[in-house]
């Protein structure tokens, strides 16, 4: 039970470091929250978190692309991709997808957790899982709407990671929750600036 402490503990400060990234639109965001993660992923199953869990490697893969994508430069070294909204369209897309990752890990959880896991709360583990899915799809786009994503997962987390002991990954959140409305307020202004221009 100590190395779980100790290594939620640096889960924690790699992700509030990768956040912080995030905010600043920085790229360091990928490889510092690749780290945590990865030690997510062990913690999630410990913790009979299966949807988060899942998360977690998802967050890892898009990370890499993220990483990948954010880098791509044009033929004058300029970024191709920049801080922006989403149009009506992909709204809707955004929404549909969240729809979809929604009902398939409920669906899955709720098999586990009759199977094997009663201590799974598949309603919120799903709702945390699949707003997360869909910020991570849109950071690696930069998208400002990931933010609101991001509300809604850490908004749900702080209550689930409580119920399930894990106390500070539940404070964690809630401060995930300050810096995603910090990274909304922010990413909005920069996205107007270029959008002006």
């Amino acid at each position: 039970m100590e190395m779980i402490g100790a290594l939620e503990k640096i889960a924690i400060v790699s992700g509030i470091i990768s956040v912080w990234f995030s905010k600043k639109g920085n790229i360091w965001v990928y490889p510092i929250g690749i780290l945590s993660t990865i030690i997510y992923i062990y913690l999630s199953f410990q913790g009979d978190l299966f949807g988060e869990a899942t998360v977690n490697l998802y967050y890892t893969i898009m990370s890499i692309y993220g990483w990948y994508n954010w880098m791509r430069q044009d033929g004058n070294k300029e970024l191709l991709i920049r801080i922006s909204n989403s149009s009506t369209s992909e709204r809707r897309k955004e929404i549909l997808f969240f729809i979809g990752v929604y009902i398939i890990i409920f669906l899955a959880l709720q098999y586990i957790k009759d199977a094997f896991a009663p201590g799974a709360i598949p309603w919120a583990d799903a709702l945390a899982s699949a707003s997360a899915f869909t910020g991570m799809w849109l950071m690696a786009k930069k998208k400002v709407n990931s933010w609101i994503w991001w509300i809604i997962t850490n908004i749900v987390s702080v209550p689930l990671y409580y119920v399930k002991g894990f106390d500070d990954t539940s404070f964690y959140y809630l401060i995930l929750l300050v810096l995603a409305i910090l990274g909304l307020i922010e990413w909005r202004k920069k996205a107007n600036e270029v959008e002006q221009h």
